[in-house]
């Protein structure tokens, strides 16, 4: 549905030539809900823009639906207006001086004489159930509370049913129960309509829940792509392992690799010996860098278990559905979670296994 292909964007500033977008590669399946991923200035906002026509790339091609829509190489540039999407900005973009019905109306009023009055009508009123706006045609759009309005907002957006829906950090202007709600309301909504859907954020559990493919970004490049549970799960970066969630990161050195097929190498670091997963390009000797989630860890009673490091405890805090604790290592500090009625002060001498299937090793 659509491809972009080795796209790149700069731009001039006082310091000099600035790259926004360095050579990025996408392939985005019809009804697939694609997330763009990063932080602020990685160049996400920028590629959505590409992919709208609102922003002219420096190189690289585009191709929605099978239509060209840039190509530098073939100097194509088709105009926003004549590519079949429909958008939600951050700022959601509502006409204040028009009610709710003129705002959804407005993108069907401006094809020309394609739509009758009555097929216009219809086609809102249906736009406006599709996001639980019903009664609310006749409100003046600055009546509407945030919620109301992004869902407003959605709705112009796919009144045309278009082939792709774009959406640039749409709950972003939330409050933190209703994101979560609205979460929800969108991904079932585009599922059920089966649009093609690129989302823009920098809310990694925004795109984890709503997502069918991640890429996370760093300055312009797309560091790793991949479904959710792959992206939080096995981070090939140490960007993306720190970036996606909290992640406790212990530096030692592989002093054995895979053997018989397990996958799993030895590591050696500060507390002891570690098995764990390593890079395909892994060698003994290599420097590393451990990685695994707080949840990921538990509290053991002995050592027989193996992965067993030993810790001191520096700090606990009561989450209601978990204790958080932080365990002093010889070269480092663990944050993990425990179950909210495990007994752990201040000073504590505890062990902590580290599963070797959970734990994996980055080239350092």
């Amino acid at each position: 549905m659509i491809r972009i292909e080795n796209l790149s964007v700069s731009y001039q500033s006082a310091a000099g030539e600035v790259q926004a977008v360095r050579g990025i590669d996408i392939d985005i399946a019809a009804g697939q809900f694609y997330t763009l991923l990063g932080p602020s200035g990685c160049g996400k906002t920028t590629t959505l823009r590409c992919l709208a026509g609102l922003e002219q790339p420096s190189a690289g091609t585009i191709t929605i639906g099978g239509q060209v829509v840039f190509s530098s190489a073939q100097q194509v540039m088709v105009p926003a207006y004549k590519r079949d999407i429909g958008m939600v900005f951050q700022s959601y973009a509502i006409w204040p001086h028009m009610n709710v019905f003129e705002n959804v109306a407005f993108p069907l009023r401006e094809m020309r004489g394609r739509f009758s009055r009555k097929e216009i009508r219809e086609k809102v009123l249906n736009a406006l159930t599709l996001v639980q706006l019903d009664g609310y045609a006749e409100r003046p759009a600055p009546f509407l509370s945030g919620g109301q309005q992004q869902r407003l907002a959605l709705a112009r957006a796919i009144v045309r049913e278009p082939k792709v829906l774009l959406l640039d950090e749409p709950l972003s202007n939330l409050d933190a129960k209703l994101r979560e709600a609205t979460r929800t309301e969108i991904r079932d909504l585009v599922k059920r309509l089966d649009i093609t859907t690129v989302y823009v954020t920098h809310d990694q559990l925004e795109a984890l829940t709503m997502s069918d493919v991640v890429a996370v970004m760093q300055e312009g490049r797309i560091v790793q792509e991949g479904s959710p549970a792959a992206i939080y799960g096995q981070p090939k970066e140490r960007f993306v392992a720190d970036f996606i969630g909290l992640s406790n990161f212990v530096k030692g050195r592989i002093t054995s690799l895979p053997q018989n097929g397990s996958g799993l190498g030895i590591v050696e670091t500060a507390s002891g010996s570690v098995r764990c997963q390593l890079p395909d390009s892994a060698a003994t000797g290599n420097p590393v860098v451990l990685v695994i989630r707080p949840e990921d860890m538990q509290i053991v009673m002995s050592r027989q278990s193996g992965n067993v490091v030993e810790g001191q405890v520096l700090s606990t805090m009561f989450m209601g559905d978990a204790t958080e604790c932080q365990v002093a290592l010889k070269d480092t500090v663990l944050r993990l979670k425990v179950h909210p009625t495990t007994k752990l002060a201040r000073g504590d001498t505890v062990l902590v296994e580290l599963p070797a299937e959970r734990c994996r090793a980055l080239i350092a």
